[in-house]
């Protein structure tokens, strides 16, 4: 948004879906702006607000066109923030290309750096190439995404037109800025991040492309205070895990979880009542709900993440949970609207790709949403521990209640 005086305020981020919009947002509100996460809708307002707007704009399960054209629509009414951040998948699901041009074109932005390198998930990029824990993405387990399987890792050939840069040519970005190039940059560090944010003068001039790695970078050049803002939330007495991502690493911590005596868990199907009628039954302090494991098509995913929805839905209006845990985007976002939220006030980000906030108008059910790829296998564990203790207590190891 502009000032009366046509100053550009405000921090704009453009999501494709909504553990995206937490992990571009996180990094600001760790280091001292108010931050809020929207979800887009029909009859959403995508207002700029003072600080980080950060907007879910769903656009993993739209196809190309319709997805260019929503971020378009939503990059031009962002087009007035003092940084404009779109986010895009450290593995490159998604429609990366189409989204990112229809982003510059509607940000009136006068280059582009593209950087979507996450160093603190394995996540590099290496001579334009992108990795994850060292094998390139189109050789990992999300190269067969069920909805949208990465089939390329050389970021010059998703942009042909891009000018690759490296870690060690980053002085020559305010010159490549100027004459309004694309730029894909490598990095492999949070280093390599900070040192390509620092080469460029004004912030302005960029639509900044990213991960959670380059919007910790701009976060830390923008900084406004030091250590996270706002208190933590009462500590739950019964939360509710909610996993409808098939990536095996929610899946590891998933069963990591779940071999606990204080954890209890059902398998979601087609009949939401009978599933809350056994949860009904439990009388574990933690209780998870989950898609079955395998990985579906895309119409079977979206029909269990609704079925997801409404148990969770039931389970909040019996005030049979008081905190939820979240795990991938798209459940998190159909989860949130089953409930009638559609935004969130953004709390802190405890861990690496994950966002802990209250829902607007329902701030006593705090919700903690983790993306499906991120974590080790103890994250499920720890994030359940956080959400049950005072604040200040310390995170468990492995032989520690949840």
């Amino acid at each position: 948004m502009t000032s009366g005086n046509g100053a550009r305020q405000g921090i704009g981020i453009l999501a494709d879906d909504l553990t995206s919009a937490g992990d571009g947002a996180a990094p600001f509100r760790r280091t001292g702006h108010e931050a809020r996460i929207l979800l887009s809708g029909p009859t959403t307002e995508l207002l700029p607000v003072t600080g980080v707007t950060a907007v879910d704009l769903g656009t993993r399960l739209l196809d190309q066109e319709a997805a260019a054209a929503r971020t378009g629509r939503a990059a031009r009414r962002f087009a007035g923030s003092a940084l404009l951040f779109k986010t895009v998948d450290s593995t490159l699901r998604g429609h990366v290309a189409a989204e990112v041009r229809a982003a510059w074109a509607g940000s009136r932005r006068r280059a582009v750096v593209i950087a979507p390198a996450f160093p603190a998930e394995g996540r590099v990029t290496v001579e334009a190439v992108q990795h994850v824990r060292g094998v390139p993405v189109h050789e990992s387990d999300f190269a067969r995404d069920p909805v949208h399987p990465v089939r390329c890792s050389d970021l010059t050939t998703v942009f042909p037109d891009a000018v690759p840069v490296g870690p060690d040519r980053a002085a020559e970005l305010p010159g490549l800025i100027g004459r309004g190039a694309l730029i894909v940059c490598s990095a492999a560090t949070d280093d390599d991040l900070d040192h390509l944010v620092a080469a460029v003068p004004h912030l302005d001039d960029v639509l900044w492309v990213g991960s959670p790695g380059l919007a910790a970078a701009l976060a830390r050049r923008c900084a406004q205070g030091d250590g996270p803002v706002g208190s933590a939330p009462v500590p739950a007495r019964r939360p509710l895990v909610v996993v409808g991502s098939a990536n095996p690493a929610t899946r590891r911590q998933l069963a990591a979880l779940r071999i606990r005596s204080d954890v209890q868990g059902i398998t979601v199907g087609d009949d939401p009542a009978a599933t809350v009628q056994a949860i009904r039954a439990l009388a574990a302090p933690v209780v998870t709900v989950q898609t079955p494991d395998e990985r579906h098509a895309p119409r079977t995913a979206r029909a269990l993440a609704r079925s997801l929805a409404a148990v969770v839905r039931t389970l909040s209006e019996e005030r049979l949970v008081d905190a939820l845990v979240v795990t991938g985007g798209e459940t998190a976002a159909t989860v949130l609207k089953a409930l009638g939220i559609d935004g969130i006030d953004l709390l802190d980000e405890p861990e690496p790709g994950v966002a802990r906030g209250t829902p607007l108008g329902l701030p006593s059910l705090p919700v903690l949403i983790k993306a499906g790829g991120f974590g080790d296998d103890g994250m499920l564990l720890r994030l359940c521990h956080l959400v049950r203790q005072p604040a200040g207590r310390p995170a468990p190891d492995r032989g520690d209640h949840a």
